[in-house]
């Protein structure tokens, strides 16, 4: 089989910020304790960092706080000495990692620094914005939208999600073990912003957001970071730890660039992303001990549990049935950490810190028996990537 380059890196750092759900501390400010906590967690030193790239650019931001931190920026502040540097936005929230793989196979760095930070608490422009009726310019893709009234992600799952359910039979009281068990986790986890247990009861007694949306089912805003360190698998400390390595990364995009448009509508761009993933690796669904799946929306890791090949359309919702499968000790954990429905909203890197804990034996009391595969991925509509990670 093709040796492909990702396999000759690894994360050898992993590192977060403090969560708050409200303002308290300056968003860069966390951003530069993520970066901070990453570098010290791979063993090297501020000056051993040669690469630095994140998701978005802080200048592409569209007036609110989610992009809390430039790379220049954190350049500037850590005083960064760098051959190669990176921002936009990519096949989704980890184009930056894909990125960072691809400048150390073609030899212009050897650690690359790469971290997603959050503002969205401390800056809240983006939902006051529209709440006070300054809706996006109907022009591009928001003439299928603005006209409606339909500026938010939120809305345009949604309407994916409900054809989804009425082409596979998913139910509501199945798509609710998400949250209900990932705030289990976030119990165990004492970086989530939400720990509280939530029951069935609660869940469908929750304020609806929009069908067949609950807030239950919405991921959390924060102030927050997280940050990981991706390197030459020959240039790293020696340690006594495990190392993690990448085994396969998915960044395609075959359809439509469309939230609307694919040909295989409700499906989104994570379909193809997916199918690149495991044609990169001898491995298989069978093989994962854990799986950390974007949440931004709980019916998002619906779809990338069927998008990866994890569970089929309409045998998902049997899968889900209970919470048991997924819970730590079942037969595919997922999202042990909370995830950004419960830990809190950081475009799922804190998903691959968690599962970089989870493969070094780090992760306490939600430790997953014998981890020894992990796949994450980031994104819903036109926005997919996903990795595949492994401790050797």
């Amino acid at each position: 089989m093709t040796r492909y380059f990702e396999k000759n890196c690894v994360i050898s750092g992993a590192g977060m910020s403090k969560m708050y759900r409200k303002p308290e501390v300056y968003p860069f400010n966390l951003a530069v304790d993520a970066c901070r906590n990453a570098i010290a967690d791979a063993g090297l030193e501020i000056g051993d960092i040669d690469g630095i790239a994140c998701w978005p650019h802080a200048a592409v931001h569209v007036g609110h706080g989610s992009s809390a931190a430039s790379p220049v920026d954190i350049k500037n502040s850590l005083g960064l000495k760098l051959n190669w540097f990176e921002a936009g936005m990519g096949p989704g929230q980890f184009a930056s990692i894909a990125n960072a793989i691809g400048a150390i196979a073609a030899g212009y760095c050897n650690h690359v620094l790469c971290y997603r930070a959050e503002g969205e608490r401390w800056v809240p422009m983006y939902g006051k914005a529209y709440a006070d009726g300054n809706l996006p310019t109907p022009e591009g893709f928001n003439q299928w939208t603005t006209p409606y009234f339909a500026p938010s992600a939120a809305t345009w799952i949604a309407l994916h999600a409900d054809l989804h359910m009425r082409q596979t039979g998913l139910k509501r009281e199945q798509l609710a073990m998400i949250a209900i068990n990932q705030r289990k986790n976030a119990a165990l986890n004492p970086n989530a912003v939400y720990r509280e247990p939530i029951t069935l009861d609660e869940y469908f007694d929750a304020r609806m957001i929009t069908t067949p949306f609950c807030i239950y089912d919405c991921d959390v805003p924060i102030d927050g970071a997280a940050a990981v360190v991706i390197s030459r698998a020959d240039a790293i400390p020696a340690s006594s730890r495990p190392t993690v390595r990448f085994e396969a990364v998915g960044t395609a995009l075959h359809d439509h660039f469309s939230w609307f448009q694919r040909s295989d509508f409700p499906n989104m761009a994570m379909s193809d992303a997916a199918k690149m993933l495991w044609s990169r690796t001898d491995l298989t669904p069978a093989d994962l001990t854990s799986a950390h799946l974007y949440d931004g929306f709980s019916w998002l890791t619906v779809l990338w549990l069927e998008a990866l090949g994890i569970t089929k359309p309409g045998a998902t919702g049997d899968f889900l049935e209970g919470g048991q499968r997924i819970a730590l000790d079942g037969v595919l954990p997922l999202n042990t950490n909370g995830g950004q429905l419960s830990e809190g909203r950081l475009h799922a890197f804190n998903h691959l810190v968690e599962a970089v804990r989870q493969l070094r034996g780090e992760a306490g009391d939600r430790q997953v028996a014998d981890a020894k595969v992990a796949v994450c991925s980031a994104g819903g509509g036109v926005f997919g990537s996903a990795l595949l990670i492994v401790r050797d």
